[in-house]
């Protein structure tokens, strides 16, 4: 079934792309969730107009993920731990630890957005990738810190 994208789909496509998806995706998740509406040549023509519109909107998000992006490039976390021996962490820093220190300073950060590939075992500094989305990508500092 061919459906027009009014959204943003991950691996499928951009607002006002026309996409060939199995009948049953389209009905039972794009079409209901208002992400999509079926292809014809009424709709095409309809979505041409929709899509500046669409565009417009899409690139208004971008503009303010790549400012939130700028906030988060310039943060700092200093997270304090306890040590065992030889700078090694008493159990490890993860992505919760590193979203709730976010939520502290103000930015709203979810787990899945954190790039962290496995959890922080040692003391230092560490640059830590977060995802605001597909093509939006801030890096913070992270400095692990012996806990007094």
């Amino acid at each position: 079934m061919e459906v027009i994208l009014r959204e943003y789909v991950p691996n499928l496509g951009a607002p006002g792309d026309v996409v060939t998806v199995k009948d049953g995706y389209a009905r039972n998740y794009l079409i209901p969730k208002g992400l999509a509406i079926p292809a014809s040549k009424k709709s095409i023509k309809a979505i041409e107009r929709e899509r500046q519109i669409i565009l417009a909107k899409a690139e208004r998000i971008r503009r303010q993920l790549m400012s939130e992006a700028e906030r988060l490039n310039e943060v700092e976390l200093v997270i304090p731990q306890r040590v065992v021996e030889e700078d090694r962490l008493y159990g490890s820093v993860s992505a919760a630890e590193i979203v709730q220190a976010l939520k502290e300073k103000g930015f709203e950060i979810t787990k899945k957005q954190v790039l962290l590939e496995e959890p922080i075992k040692k003391l230092g500094e560490y640059v830590v990738p977060i995802k605001l989305s597909s093509d939006v990508i801030a890096h913070i500092k992270v400095k692990v810190v012996p806990m007094e």
